[in-house]
């Protein structure tokens, strides 16, 4: 028995560094080929003492949504306009339909007041909260399914803030 309990424990671990790894590779693939998105973020600006400083992020394009309307999860629908921010299309629970110049985003709906698009905070060096007050846009880059990963913020200019 106790040679069994090792060999399990075994496989247990190599299965899960063989999935830790797998997703670390698929985010470095979407880092690297994904389509760069930038959301208009809708103010906020709460910051945690716990956690050093952060901003948490909320879209614009998830604002004003009856979320008894829409599926817990699914996709937003999004445009890209001439500068590559999104405009907010349409909410649906598939993959289809997909007409030309759209893009997916996957999204959530954890409760009845809020649609999670993406991450939903940003961290950053204590002390450079001042420099993220003129965030304006969340850059995300995503994939064909709808993954996304928060590359950064942008100012009003369009400019990634460093």
């Amino acid at each position: 028995m106790k040679k069994y309990k090792w060999l399990i424990i075994l496989l247990n671990l190599t299965l899960l560094l063989a999935y830790f790894n797998w997703s670390v590779f698929k985010k470095e693939e979407l880092l690297k080929d994904g389509q760069l998105v930038l959301l208009k973020l809708a103010p906020v600006d709460p910051r945690s003492l716990m956690q050093g400083d952060y901003m948490t992020l909320r879209y614009d394009i998830s604002e004003n949504i009856d979320t008894k309307k829409i599926s817990k999860r699914g996709y937003c629908i999004v445009k890209l306009n001439k500068q590559g921010v999104a405009e907010k299309v349409r909410y649906q629970k598939e993959v289809t339909p997909l007409n030309s110049g759209e893009y997916l985003i996957q999204y959530n709906a954890p409760d009845s007041w809020n649609i999670n698009i993406g991450a939903e905070s940003y961290f950053f060096e204590e002390g450079q909260a001042e420099k993220f007050d003129k965030a304006a846009y969340g850059g995300v880059k995503i994939d064909k399914n709808g993954n996304s990963i928060l590359i950064g913020l942008y100012n009003k200019n369009l400019k990634l803030i460093k």
